[in-house]
């Protein structure tokens, strides 16, 4: 059995869509559902059961469930705006330390999502080279709560017995529900069809022009096709970035959704909300040696053909979820 957690979720519910075209429907999905549209990306999914995350902790402890293949930990508060850090520590950390510690002392197969908003503002650069991590300063709580796990591994010397992948700008299908968090494109799409243009931040620093600022934007499907490869070779573990290893700018990240829609580009540059600029990241890039090194072949799209698949695949189509 495989337990995925946020399963329902923007990254989880695509996992799950690989487990399924594997073969395999023993999964056990956990989740908060609540009142969210979360559920629709279950629909057409195969899974043995589901269980609400506050109970999730106590059953795992308790060894309620038998014969754990492995655990793929992608729930978590991805908001980089929420501001109750309380909350970020218990639901991001605490609950995240509680999984690698039964997996680790039950041998269980971990794979746990860190994030690329632990480098912070890029004055370390972007190595997922362990002995840097240290040293890196997250711009927000949620990018902290995220580092506090990585550091707890490094300290305790168990980054061999887990794979924690630092995930990029993720876009795809099934993020719908994520509101201000979901992806440029994906709100760009909606704006391109009920207005037709895209308006983007301007830039304050000279060296980036309006739209120029850069980011690695990085195609869920290809996040999960290294998320399978990890969880079937077990003994690849440390941490791991997740990106196309090509930062791209804003400006053609909307040339790409404009060519998909094939509708003529129109940009409007708008001012950055004031808390937003003291935190606002102009670059960032993926360095990916490490696990091409460990041997994964995993071939990243481009941003122009994540973005066409999405678009034409997906937000175009009366069922746009995988």
């Amino acid at each position: 059995m495989y337990i995925v957690t946020g399963g329902a979720g923007f990254i989880g519910s695509a996992f799950i869509w690989k487990l399924n075209q594997s073969g395999i429907d023993d999964i056990l999905v956990v989740d908060n559902l609540g009142c969210s549209e979360k559920w629709k990306n279950l629909v057409n999914r195969r899974y043995k059961d589901y269980i609400h995350k506050s109970g999730f902790l106590e059953h795992l402890l308790a060894d309620k469930f038998s014969d754990i293949d492995g655990i793929i930990h992608l729930g978590a508060c991805s908001s980089t705006t929420e501001r109750d850090a309380d909350f970020l520590m218990e639901n991001n950390f605490h609950f995240s330390w509680t999984v690698a510690r039964y997996a680790i002392d039950h041998g269980v197969r971990l794979i746990n999502a860190s994030s690329a908003a632990t480098y912070g503002d890029g004055e370390h650069g972007f190595s997922d080279n362990e002995a840097g991590i240290s040293a890196l300063r997250p711009l927000n709580m949620y990018g902290y709560s995220k580092q506090l796990l990585d550091l707890w591994l490094l300290r305790e010397n168990l980054t061999d017995k887990v794979a924690s992948l630092k995930f990029f700008n993720v876009f795809g299908p099934n993020e719908y529900h994520k509101g201000d968090m979901s992806s440029v494109i994906y709100k760009a799409f909606f704006q391109v069809r009920d207005t037709g243009g895209i308006r983007l931040f301007k830039s304050y620093r000279s060296q980036y022009p309006d739209g120029g600022q850069l980011r690695d934007f990085v195609y869920v499907k290809d996040c999960v096709e290294l998320i399978y490869w990890l969880l079937n070779h077990p003994k690849t573990n440390g941490i791991f970035n997740v990106g196309t290893g090509q930062a791209r700018s804003w400006n053609d990240l909307a040339k790409s959704v404009f060519a998909a829609m094939d509708v003529s580009c129109s940009i409007e540059y708008i001012e950055m909300p004031e808390h937003l600029k003291a935190k606002y990241q102009y670059f960032t890039q993926a360095e990916m040696d490490k696990i091409q090194t460990a041997g994964c072949p995993v071939r990243f799209r481009s941003l122009e053909e994540g973005v066409h698949d999405y678009i034409t695949q997906y937000l175009q189509k009366p069922d746009p979820y995988l």
